[in-house]
């Protein structure tokens, strides 16, 4: 049986010196949600939060396979949990590399600024406001840069994002994919019709300030290596590569 966890602290240890932003979401119980089989001496554990799925401790074929419904993306913690996660969805997962990003950045200003004036003619730099979080929901493209918030009113309170727009329309945006007390995780998206116009770095740059600003760390984590040189030019440093599952 599956188990909701209400006490963090029961499973903090099993993640060890896991470097990974959602799962302190929900650790912090910001975001996300913590499942288990023992409530009450729990030896796994998966966190869930957004599409990706954690899992830590001790390889449980049950957690592995709660996953709900939909496109998912299961990160195991070692090559036990990832030899699980194969044998629960046989031919139904596939292994994919992701591009983990050091969070001890210190960032250069100037530089983010003189990236941020990027911004070409007849485009308009806005932060994600209560209209513009609705245009974000209407567009499948840009869907992920407000939805893991549970409400608008949650996003609007302990989000952040910067969209470019053109024509009145959105065009691309960087936004906090999801929340941390510290900081957020940063979620990337353009138009397709709108890439390779610098837009996308226009958009992290002002984000980056932004969270600086706040006192908040902007946490880059690189789905391609499109999204690694993207954070190097911004004055990331990659770290090293992971592999994850994903599941429909």
């Amino acid at each position: 049986m599956i188990y909701t966890l209400t006490d963090p602290e029961k499973v903090r240890a099993l993640f060890g010196n896991w470097e990974e932003t959602m799962i302190t979401s929900c650790l912090q119980q910001v975001m996300g949600t913590l499942y288990v089989t023992d409530p009450v001496c729990p030896q796994s554990v998966m966190a869930l939060l957004g599409d990706f799925a954690f899992f830590a401790g001790r390889p449980c074929r049950e957690l592995a396979e709660s996953k709900r419904s939909g496109f998912l993306i299961l990160v195991p913690q070692n090559e036990a949990w990832a030899q699980m996660i194969e044998a629960c969805f046989p031919g139904r997962c596939r292994r994919v590399t992701r591009y983990a990003i050091r969070k001890d950045t210190v960032f250069d200003r100037d530089h983010l600024r003189s990236l941020k004036n990027r911004l070409p003619v007849g485009c308009t730099l806005q932060r994600i406001d209560s209209t513009l979080y609705d245009q974000c929901m209407a567009n499948a493209w840009s869907r992920d840069l407000v939805s893991v918030f549970p409400s608008k009113d949650a996003y609007l309170r302990d989000g952040l994002g910067m969209v470019v727009t053109e024509n009145g329309e959105i065009v691309s945006g960087a936004s906090s994919y999801t929340r941390y007390r510290e900081g957020i995780e940063v979620e990337v998206d353009t138009r397709r019709d709108h890439r390779r116009r610098s837009l996308a770095t226009v958009c992290s740059a002002a984000l980056i300030l932004s969270c600086l600003d706040l006192g908040l760390y902007p946490s880059w984590d690189a789905q391609n290596l499109w999204s690694v040189r993207l954070a190097e030019k911004l004055g990331y440093t990659f770290s090293h590569e992971y592999p994850v599952y994903e599941v429909e």
